[in-house]
């Protein structure tokens, strides 16, 4: 079971019940927990491109079987997306099925025996959600480079992109309309990342006013750009979030 196309994406809508089971899932954690918007859109985005691999392959999301889980789980993996990346979609996956035996839909939970990603040493520690809600806050989003760096973390937080990735982003690799950037991974093989409605609204947001203004009367293919109109560098990436996480207190 190979990962959606672009193309297939569009062709293929989610069936309805499954879209209304994931937002029921939604809401009932937004009650219990008065989780943030951020977080919200990430559940959502993890399990709506799931469910929409798992349809392809003639499997609804709440049918999900325990072989069929690992097995996506290995997929995202082998593409080259990030071990925080795939602990956060099992994360979505064990709250979602643990929810769906809480309402009497499933009399089992196939997440049970899931094993846990190996997230590497050198990562950073986990923020807390608070800490990243300060964090996504701390830049200045009146000016150019702080609606440009507010977009930047959105993203990062929504799609869970390695930095290269994200500072590497071209046009070409994202669609707003499906909410989904293509990237390529280990291999070269092309995966789809879902990137959520609150990462969308900034990114767009970024396009449409920071980045002219960052541009002048340059071209770039690169999607997020410096105030020389160059393309962003790990080093400047870093500095950035640096800077925004001592104003955050962090």
């Amino acid at each position: 079971m190979s990962a959606p196309t672009q193309h297939e994406i569009q062709e293929r809508v989610l069936h309805e019940d499954t879209a209304r089971l994931i937002d029921e899932f939604i809401n009932a954690l937004w009650l219990e927990e008065g989780l943030s918007k951020n977080t919200q859109s990430a559940y959502r985005s993890d399990l709506r491109l799931a469910a929409l691999e798992w349809q392809r392959a003639g499997v609804r999301l709440n049918e999900v079987s325990a072989e069929d889980l690992p097995r996506l789980l290995g997929e995202r993996m082998s593409s080259g997306q990030s071990a925080r990346s795939i602990a956060r979609l099992r994360s979505s996956l064990k709250r979602f099925f643990g929810w769906l035996r809480q309402q009497n839909l499933r009399t089992d939970d196939p997440t049970t025996a899931l094993a846990a990603p190996r997230l590497p040493r050198t990562l950073p520690y986990a923020l807390s959600e608070n800490e990243v809600e300060r964090l996504l806050a701390a830049p200045d989003v009146s000016e150019p480079i702080g609606l440009r760096d507010r977009a930047m973390l959105e993203l990062l937080y929504a799609s869970g992109l390695r930095v290269t990735e994200l500072i590497g982003l071209q046009f070409g690799q994202i669609n707003l309309v499906q909410g989904v950037l293509r990237v390529t991974g280990k291999g070269n093989k092309d995966r789809l990342v879902p990137i959520g409605d609150e990462a969308i609204v900034w990114l767009s947001r970024y396009l449409r006013e920071a980045r002219p203004a960052l541009l002048g009367r340059r071209e770039s293919a690169n999607v997020f750009v410096t105030e020389r109109g160059d393309g962003m560098t790990r080093q400047a990436f870093w500095y950035r979030i640096k800077h925004h996480a001592l104003q955050a207190g962090l």
